[in-house]
């Protein structure tokens, strides 16, 4: 039995996994897109998360190949009423200006809703934080999406605990939707963009938070242990850096936790951060049907405290 969460303060209420999109259109073809799809919703997945700049940095892609892939998957499947989905402006120039310009805003939630087939947006996000416009600016923008029930809740990725805590305090001030999802970085290996003043401040707030890169990049599948696994991938560079630092010992603490449980390591990392406070459900990709049954795994997973600690001891 999968228990779902209430999303920070929202009605929304999700499974404790989310899955990221990035990977259709790109990495996935429309087949295995619609299998992935298929596969998470029948697993119990609640919420799908795309951007709209998935995936320009493809050659020959323009942006919007993603939710263009989950429009298809949408209308083919007749499923838009069993699941949520979330998208992002910020990232991609565009009708209207570039990042958080509240005409830029506009244009991209009209061009997402096109692009997904949908009267609705369920989590609409700032990709990244723009200080040439004003709070305000911004979440008058999204309030008249909100107003118009284009949009249902609205989130910040990528934000520093000042500019989130300056953001809803604007919004508390002049009558306007506040952010109350947030979605960082963060996973065992790369901690202290979230942790401390953030991770507390969403806390407080009830902010609901829901990680990217929970798997580090495929680093806490284990695939990449020794020098010689680097070549394994075009993230070699990235991979050497966390195993020359912190990330041996996170993978033998997560070794010793497999062994007691039976499960995976990508299971038991992202078990970890469902068990983290203020962690609604992290989000994590996959470009095949057994990737996302192994995935769906972890929300049911339930780690002792002890073996939580130890997790949490070995990449501090």
């Amino acid at each position: 039995m999968i228990n779902k969460r209430r999303l920070g303060s929202t009605d929304l209420r999700i499974a404790p996994l989310v899955l990221g999109g990035n990977v259709f259109g790109w990495t996935a073809d429309k087949a295995a897109s619609f299998a992935v799809l298929d596969a998470f919703v029948a697993g119990g997945g609640t919420m799908i998360d795309t951007a709209d700049v998935y995936s320009a940095w493809v050659p020959g892609h323009r942006g919007g190949e993603s939710e263009t892939m989950i429009g298809e998957w949408l209308r083919a499947s007749g499923k838009r009423d069993d699941i949520l989905i979330a998208t992002k402006v910020g990232m991609l120039p565009g009708e209207g200006g570039e990042k958080l310009a509240p005409a830029r805003i506009a244009a991209a939630a009209e061009a997402s809703l096109a692009r997904l087939g949908t009267d609705r947006i369920d989590l609409y996000y700032a990709h990244q934080d723009d200080e040439t416009v004003t709070q305000d600016e911004v979440l008058s923008a999204f309030g008249k999406l909100v107003d118009a029930g284009k949009v249902r809740v609205i989130g910040a990725s990528n934000f520093h605990a000042a500019r989130l805590k300056s953001a809803v305090d604007a919004g508390k001030a002049a009558g306007l939707p506040r952010y109350h999802v947030l979605q960082p970085e963060y996973n065992l290996v790369s901690r202290h963009k979230f942790e401390g003043e953030l991770q507390d401040y969403c806390i407080t707030e009830n902010i609901g938070v829901l990680p990217y890169y929970g798997l580090a990049s495929g680093f806490l599948t284990g695939k990449y242990r020794t020098d010689a696994d680097l070549g394994k991938s075009v993230r070699g560079g990235r991979m050497s850096e966390l195993l020359s630092g912190k990330g041996k010992a996170v993978l033998d603490a997560m070794d010793a936790v497999a062994a007691d449980t039976g499960a995976s390591l990508a299971q038991i990392a992202l078990a970890w951060l469902i068990a983290q406070p203020g962690v609604s459900a992290p989000i994590a990709s996959a470009t095949k049907v057994e990737q996302i049954e192994e995935l769906l795994g972890a929300m049911t997973l339930e780690l002792s405290k002890e073996q939580l600690d130890s997790l949490t001891d070995a990449g501090a």
